[in-house]
């Protein structure tokens, strides 16, 4: 193995995993449901962020839609 290498002479290249990376979003949740999802990330054993990114990657993946009944006004 050598001291030292050369670097300079390696071309880049563009990283394959960063169309995959998580992108930081700031989200308004009420407490409840952010204490929800914690008690099940602690009983999963995982951090509750990642337990919300799951459930909503598995709403993307069952193609689930929110439904959404206001109250008539009269």
């Amino acid at each position: 193995m050598k001291a030292e290498y050369d670097l300079s002479k390696l071309k880049s290249r563009k990283n394959p995993y960063a169309s995959k990376l998580k992108r930081p979003v700031t989200m308004r949740l009420s407490e409840d449901v952010v204490e929800y999802f914690k008690g099940m990330a602690e009983e999963a054993g995982i951090p509750y962020q990642s337990l919300i990114n799951l459930y909503l990657r598995d709403c993307l993946a069952q193609h689930r839609k929110v439904q959404i009944k206001w109250p008539n006004s009269a």
